[in-house]
């Protein structure tokens, strides 16, 4: 077998054999197969496309390039969340503790933030001393004994992605369905989880039109599917950021507000809709009904922000900002940011929202980058509110004036304003998969 007769095939758009992707995928990690060829290959898949067969067939050898996390030490049920990212997302922090509050396990395994997108592991490190780095026996143990851990990827896992992701943020082939898919759920497959709820964001702050959403949502399910896991994909709005902080400890003191059976609607509205899923895939409720009713008490009794202290106790952390979110991370400087006029905020555009709390510290444009944990924007106005002249649309934090003032001008770009109020977004826009 050989790779340019494998590349000639894909590029005359023929469908690839199992065979010929498992020998792609072993090449690729153990060296043999050179990036100039793999680049060749992800190119002809960019525009030729990859079916459903071809695709469950890439994931599969994906996942098995490395480390498969057997959870089987994990007593009942293992559920697991994963969002395609966005501004303002922080439903994981709400979502881990609601849900093992529940009686259900959460088994959850995540990344650091890239670019506009935030990432699970940043907003934990807010809490003092927390080890996101468990090894294998502490996380199941955890699990066991909490109902919910949360840990940083190992390096071990899916190591084909790594090397595939790399080449397609290179040769402009990242938006591509098949290879988006095959990479989230090779991650969540071999992560060992037997429910996975995917959170697929559109708009603004995503990379996805309502169209590819839809279209890696389908992709996503059928591919857990055909690996024997029960899986649905909510398809949600991100063309405005997500509740109101954005920032790792803004998110985080929003998350505990949520928790606290308050926060903002958006937000609590979207982390009911995930774990009602989580809860009745478990088989933990009969249908979504019964399930919010269960989750809406755990939020009023406190037992889910009790499940979060544990959480953050169990990985060795300083669980007191958890009743105290004075003792989050604060930034040393904020701005104000006022109107200029009056009008109705026709939009909030996400993206410029989230690039500009990456130019605040919030974010970063390499791994190697460090985050300021303090830094971010707070929204005081969002779509569809009047705001008057000089009234305060964010109040922005950084480490300085002049982090601030750089970044002023690009959020102030954000916020559109018209005459008319506009018609209100949806914030659920579909789902697929089991339900």
């Amino acid at each position: 077998m050989r790779m340019i007769d494998i590349i000639l095939k894909k590029r005359n758009d023929l469908p690839l054999s199992s065979e010929e992707i498992h020998f792609f995928i072993s090449g690729l990690v153990d060296g043999s197969i050179p990036d100039y060829q793999t680049s060749a290959l992800l190119m002809a898949i960019y525009f030729q496309g990859m079916d459903a067969r071809e695709t469950v067939d890439l994931t599969r050898a994906m996942m098995y390039s490395g480390e498969v996390i057997d959870l089987s030490g994990i007593e009942g049920v293992k559920v697991d969340k994963h969002s395609t990212g966005g501004v303002g997302d922080k439903t994981s922090l709400v979502l881990g503790p609601l849900v093992a509050a529940c009686g259900v396990k959460v088994a959850k395994m995540s990344g650091r933030g890239m670019g506009h997108t935030g990432g699970t592991v940043d907003k934990f490190a807010v809490f003092s001393g927390m080890n996101m780095e468990l090894n294998r026996e502490t996380f199941i143990e955890n699990v066991n004994r909490v109902g919910i851990a949360i840990t940083g990827q190992s390096a071990q896992l899916v190591p084909a992605d790594k090397k595939i992701y790399a080449l397609r943020d290179v040769t402009g082939t990242v938006e591509q369905v098949s290879l988006i898919a095959s990479s989230i759920m090779s991650k969540k497959l071999a992560s060992g989880a037997d429910v996975i709820v995917l959170d697929v964001k559109t708009g603004s702050g995503s990379f996805n039109t309502p169209e590819s959403a839809r279209l890696l949502a389908q992709s996503m399910t059928e591919i857990a599917i055909n690996m024997g896991k029960k899986a649905v994909a909510i398809i949600t709005d991100m063309d405005q950021p997500l509740g109101y902080a954005v920032g790792n400890a803004l998110e985080v003191k929003e998350a505990i507000e949520t928790l606290r059976g308050g926060g903002p609607e958006d937000l609590r509205e979207i982390c009911l809709v995930l774990a009602s899923e989580m809860l009745r895939l478990a088989g933990f409720a009969s249908d979504e009904i019964t399930a919010r009713k269960i989750l809406e008490e755990k939020l009023h009794n406190g037992e889910a922000l009790q499940k979060l202290a544990a959480l953050v106790i169990a990985q060795g952390g300083d669980a007191s900002a958890v009743f105290d979110t004075a003792q989050l991370p604060q930034a040393a400087f904020s701005l104000p940011l006022k109107s200029r006029e009056s009008g109705y905020i026709t939009r909030v555009n996400a993206r410029t929202i989230g690039e500009a709390a990456m130019q605040l510290g919030a974010g970063r444009k390499t791994k190697e980058e460090s985050i300021d944990l303090a830094a971010g924007i707070v929204l005081q106005k969002k779509t569809g509110d009047y705001v008057e002249a000089g009234e305060i649309l964010a109040i922005l934090h950084a480490a300085s004036a002049e982090i601030i003032s750089g970044a002023e001008a690009m959020t102030r770009t954000a916020f559109e304003l018209g005459t008319k109020k506009p018609e209100e977004q949806k914030l659920v826009l579909g789902r697929v998969g089991i339900y």
